[in-house]
């Protein structure tokens, strides 16, 4: 298992995040064995958010794991909070209470990073910076972070508050790279060359945010796993599954590999409730592809590369 700094922090993370918006499906044995698996691994960093299963995600994770200040310490808990019934909040009085849900759903009296869920238009930057002044000051939340926000948002809350925004996590896959399309092609009169995120992943290098890739393996908004879609993606499966068979692992360690390979560190939040599944990501890992091959699998997904 590869390992970062998260710059700005003391956190050493492993570039493979487990998530568990997906965890409810589990009984309390299968989450248990599931996080243990994950553990083994190598994985220290453990993402969730208010809304995933309604805080049962938190629930059954804390009893699962049975979150005792051993093992506690021994991990990288990270929540969102921001996201209502039909709405974003980002109001104070929101975050403050969502965040003391979320540590006694967790059982922990801290969260090392807290992330706004998506961005709300109606966000009162200055109040959201007395919100993290309060949890940072309080010992409830170590560092702040966001989720789905391009750098324009993301400077407008940095100009309010003084903690460092430290993470950034956004949607990207080989069939979901709005991220990086643009650039290869700039100043082309194609569809791949529109900028649909104000250049994101090179505003987060220059201003040394660590973004978390999630949907690693889906194409589109939840529209499914391109791994084995042999009806709209034939070509990059056939790669894959190439690349896959010369390093001697599964194709979703290659998918994997493919995020992990690039320079900004990004991090892989892997959903999966599978062990076998988790177990084939984290072979991705340490994988370098070499550049022939990254290209390779890029072109392969349909893209442009002049």
């Amino acid at each position: 298992m590869k390992y970062i700094n998260i710059a700005n922090t003391d956190l050493q993370a492993s570039n493979i995040i487990m998530g568990n918006m997906r965890l409810p499906q589990l009984s309390t044995a299968e989450a248990e064995n599931l996080i243990r698996s994950a553990m083994e691994e190598g994985i220290n960093f453990f993402d969730h958010a208010d809304i995933y299963g309604k805080g049962k995600s938190e629930e059954l994770f804390s009893e699962a794991i049975q979150l005792s200040p051993s093992i506690r310490e021994k991990m990288i808990l990270q929540s969102k909070c921001g996201i209502r019934n039909g709405y974003f909040d980002f109001s104070k009085e929101h975050i403050l209470e969502s965040v003391d849900g979320i540590l006694k759903r967790l059982n922990t009296e801290y969260l090392d990073i807290l992330l706004l869920h998506r961005p709300d238009p109606l966000m009162e930057p200055a109040e959201v910076a007395e919100a993290f002044d309060e949890l940072h000051n309080s010992g409830k939340v170590r560092y702040f972070g966001v989720s789905n926000h391009n750098p324009a948002q993301i400077e407008l809350l940095q100009k309010y508050t003084s903690h460092k925004l430290i993470v950034n996590q956004l949607q990207f896959s080989i069939a979901h790279t709005p991220m990086i399309d643009s650039g290869i092609t700039l100043n082309m009169k194609v569809d791949q060359a529109i900028n649909r995120d104000m250049s994101v992943l090179e505003y987060s290098r220059l201003n040394d945010i660590t973004i978390q890739a999630w949907s690693p393996y889906q194409h589109g908004f939840f529209a499914g796993s391109f791994l084995g879609d042999l009806e709209h993606y034939p070509k990059l499966n056939e790669v894959i599954e190439s690349i896959a068979q010369k390093y001697g692992v599964t194709t979703t360690a290659i998918a994997t590999a493919w995020i992990t390979r690039h320079p900004a560190n990004i991090q892989v939040v892997v959903g999966t409730t599978k062990v076998e599944r988790l177990k084939d990501s984290c072979q991705g890992s340490d994988i370098r592809l070499t550049r022939e091959e990254w290209y390779q699998i890029y072109k392969a997904a349909g893209n442009m590369v002049p």
